[in-house]
């Protein structure tokens, strides 16, 4: 099993997925995939982005968030998800063995429902420029993966 999992919810841009998708198949993480897609799964982008790692992604995919949950079945204190609005940066998340990284459309983020529920939940990564509205899904994706990888693989007792 993997040691931790991508959840992405409603991705827009397959670009953005097939680069997560790569990220999964480097790091030995299984991908959960959540529609709406804003793309086809099959579309030549994201297989470009993906390269030709794309076949060996561990990948699952859920009509909705609830479906998600059923089938996962994961522990609340599992579950972390990334938003621009949040207001714990997310170097202060205990990332354990197991956990969700859950993340957002490009566009839209997490809805409300998800903040309003699990508001204790929620991390960012820092941005300090106004000039800057967010930073690419991706990126962040990758960024937040490796410090899951650094947490688990440099725990201290």
């Amino acid at each position: 099993m993997a040691r931790f999992n991508i959840v992405l919810l409603a991705p827009e841009i397959p670009g953005n997925t097939g680069s997560v998708g790569r990220t999964c198949v480097a790091l030995d993480l299984k991908l959960h995939l959540i529609r709406p897609y804003g793309f086809d799964i099959s579309e030549k982008a994201l297989r470009r982005a993906g390269l030709d790692y794309w076949k060996y992604v561990e990948l699952a995919e859920y009509d909705s968030f609830d479906e998600f949950l059923k089938k996962t079945t994961p522990e609340a204190a599992k579950m972390f998800f990334f938003s621009k609005a949040a207001n714990q940066l997310y170097f202060d998340a205990k990332l354990e063995d197991g956990c969700f990284l859950i993340f957002g459309s490009e566009t839209k983020g997490l809805p409300d429902y998800l903040f309003d529920k699990y508001k204790d939940r929620f991390y960012k990564l820092p941005i300090f420029s106004d000039k800057v509205r967010s930073l690419n899904l991706s990126n962040v994706v990758t960024a937040v993966a490796y410090e899951a990888l650094r947490q688990q693989l440099f725990k201290t007792v």
